[in-house]
């Protein structure tokens, strides 16, 4: 029995506690910054806030002390929104150790480092705990509210050390929930960042009212150019038709429960960024954030990222979608 501690319980994070609370082999604690959600979890099992109408485990106690949630913690999942990773890992530094293995479920892309979620994680980890972390990512075609009611799901669990993936396959797999293991840590955290860009830009196609062609050849290309990048940053050609690259992007470009392309919905039908995120009552949508580190990486690397650009000045100078994709579609003539 391994003790787990899950840090962020946003929809994801509570799926996740869910879905290893229903094991019975764990002892789990799930970490919550939000008092309200300690409250509704503590009362009545269930996370009204980020995830209503899903039953959590009676083994799954709430917290919002992270020393609490770390006490005994054996493997440390980490599922905070990208850009707050690194000052809740530095918060938790002095309740770290070397025995620990750090799980990183997380999709996105610091955006002021254009660092990947394990890379922040070893990075303060080894600065303020003084050790250098056994890191694994996590990814694939997960949406949370179907992982907690135990829909059949496959996902991802990359380590660059092919024992601590075997490892944590071994204590996230059930029935429901099918862990493959990959060595390929950029690829897999990769296509799960980038794909939210992408997302957001098949929600504008659906807001526009533009049709099944359209986001076909959105789908395709968008995966052209997220592996163009991954590829350069390290990354096997191969993960990204996988898990973690095609099957997260066609979920997220394609399904109504996706919060990215849900905002790219509403860009389509004419709304304001600002006014979309503010209506959101706190959950995360990845890809706005994403879309600058994306643009980062691109520029550091050399990589053509046409649909991004033209995604970065949507999100962030305000461009008609109909001019962005008049461009995209007069571009030169290319070989595919």
């Amino acid at each position: 029995m391994s003790d787990i501690a899950i840090i962020g319980a946003g929809a994801w994070g509570t799926a996740l506690s869910i879905v290893l609370g229903r094991r019975g082999t764990h002892r789990l604690c799930l970490w919550a910054r939000e008092p309200e959600v300690c409250q509704s979890i503590q009362s009545h099992r269930s996370n009204d806030i980020f995830l209503p109408g899903q039953k959590i485990p009676e083994s799954v106690c709430i917290t919002n002390d992270l020393s609490r949630a770390l006490r005994q913690a054996e493997v440390v999942v980490n599922v905070v929104p990208s850009h707050h990773a690194r000052r809740v890992f530095e918060q938790m530094a002095a309740h770290l150790n070397s025995g620990m293995i750090f799980v990183s479920a997380t999709k996105g892309v610091e955006e002021s480092s254009l660092l990947r979620m394990s890379e922040v994680i070893a990075q303060v980890v080894s600065k303020s705990a003084d050790f250098s972390p056994a890191i694994a990512a996590l990814s694939g075609p997960t949406f949370a509210q179907e992982v907690a009611r135990g829909d059949p799901t496959a996902i991802t669990v990359a380590s660059r050390d092919s024992s601590l993936a075997a490892r944590v396959q071994s204590e996230f797999s059930d029935p429901a929930f099918r862990v493959y293991t990959s060595e390929d840590v950029v690829g897999v955290e990769l296509g799960g960042s980038l794909k939210n860009v992408i997302a957001i830009a098949a929600g504008i196609c659906d807001g526009l009212d533009l049709g099944h062609n359209t986001v076909a050849a959105l789908v395709t290309r968008g995966l052209a150019e997220i592996t163009r990048l991954a590829v350069a940053c390290g990354a096997k050609r191969e993960t990204l038709a996988g898990l973690a690259g095609m099957g997260d992007l066609v979920l997220t470009c394609t399904g109504g429960l996706s919060r990215n392309r849900t905002v790219g919905v509403e860009l389509g039908k004419g709304r304001k960024l600002p006014e979309i995120i503010a209506g959101m009552h706190g959950m995360v949508a990845e890809g706005v954030l994403t879309t600058n580190a994306a643009m980062g990486l691109a520029q550091k690397f050399g990589v053509e990222m046409p649909i991004t650009q033209q995604m970065h000045a949507i999100l962030h100078d305000g461009k008609a979608p109909r001019d962005a994709i008049r461009e995209l579609m007069t571009r030169p003539g290319k070989v595919e």
